[in-house]
């Protein structure tokens, strides 16, 4: 059977939001019509779990020449969508806290409130989206429990389920965020929105 098409996502990556955001304003059914899986560095207890189920987690260290174009690039594509952003000033996110809190969410089915409040406090306000207080306003927005976003980083089965959306990107080669599959089309980057979307199309995913 044929996957369905998915999304990888960081909240980590200021690209990878301006491209759910672009998505989604282009075709709102998308939240419905794609699998969402989030993608982050694991800490060394999720690389151990990866380890034992034979996977593991693609690094890609950039330059730091790199890295201060994508800074240049992002200022330049959030002010051509007319966007508003702020560019957090925190150096110590615990990224392993936001991305369980959303499979906790989406396994109520809230994934997608989920990750339009995270998304708003993260690239919109300049908050710290791992630390407890802000997490729990983020849940309270989503419309879960705030003390279950707050232990899921912790819970043994979201932890199973970070394992195997992690195990899963490493099978389809994930590298970078935003990435995007559908079929045998595969997609890295906010450029490459205008081809998946057609992709779509051609597959009869999107009509």
């Amino acid at each position: 059977m044929r996957k369905p098409p998915r999304l990888y996502f960081s909240f980590r990556s200021p690209r990878s939001w301006l491209a759910v955001r672009q998505l989604t304003e282009r075709w709102p059914e998308a939240p419905d019509a794609i699998t969402f899986v989030p993608h982050w560095v694991p800490d060394d207890g999720l690389r151990a779990a990866l380890a034992e189920a034979d996977s593991d987690f693609l690094d890609t260290p950039i330059s730091r020449a790199k890295h201060e174009y994508l800074l240049a690039d992002t200022n330049r594509l959030v002010h051509r969508f007319g966007y508003r952003m702020v560019w957090p000033a925190d150096m110590d996110v615990d990224w392993a806290v936001p991305h369980l809190a959303w499979l906790h969410a989406d396994q109520q089915g809230r994934g997608w409130a989920f990750y339009q409040a995270a998304v708003r406090a993260r690239w919109e306000r300049g908050e710290n989206i791992s630390d407890p207080a802000v997490l729990a306003d983020i849940a309270t927005e989503a419309g879960i429990d705030p003390a279950g976003a707050r232990a899921a980083a912790a819970h043994p089965t979201l932890r199973e389920a970070a394992v195997r959306a992690l195990a899963g990107a490493y099978d389809d080669d994930i590298f970078a965020v935003p990435y995007f599959i559908v079929g045998r089309h595969r997609f890295w980057g906010l450029e490459r929105l205008d081809g998946f979307l057609d992709a779509l199309t051609t597959t009869g995913v999107r009509r």
